[in-house]
């Protein structure tokens, strides 16, 4: 006699997940800023958020303000012992950008090399970007 009963199929195991790479990468000088700018705050500051509004004559700009709080939709990230939040609506446009510092006699800022930019204004204070490209 033969045992019909179907047998139990093996589980298969799931494909880990690609790791996902990590939104911008900060220079010791922006690190550096971040931790003097997070010091000096008149309330308790987790970080800096970093987003993207349109505007300007290139049609985009930077933004960067403080954050007193993690929101739920934010994308962390911790470098040189920091803590940069992302928009999570300006993520696409700024995967793979380093976040520098520079100050001069006439000037200081955060500075954005950005490999999705296309072209800047000439004041350098709009940018034109392009989501980045996925991975296949």
């Amino acid at each position: 006699m033969n045992d019909m009963t179907p047998t139990a199929p093996t589980p298969t195991a799931k494909p880990k997940p690609r790791p996902r790479p990590q939104v911008m990468k900060l220079t010791e000088a922006a690190a550096e800023r971040i931790t003097e700018l997070t010091k000096r705050a008149d309330s308790e500051i987790v970080g800096l958020r970093v987003g993207i509004k349109n505007g300007g004559c290139a049609g985009q700009s930077y933004t960067v303000e403080y954050a007193h709080e993690v929101r739920p939709t934010d994308e962390v990230v911790e470098d040189r012992g920091v803590k940069i939040l992302v928009d999570p609506k300006a993520v696409l446009f700024l995967l793979g950008t380093e976040m520098d510092y520079k100050a001069d006699k006439m000037q200081a800022q955060f500075i954005f090399n950005n490999p999705n930019q296309v072209s800047a204004c000439g004041c350098g204070e709009s940018v034109q970007l392009t989501a980045a490209k996925a991975d296949h």
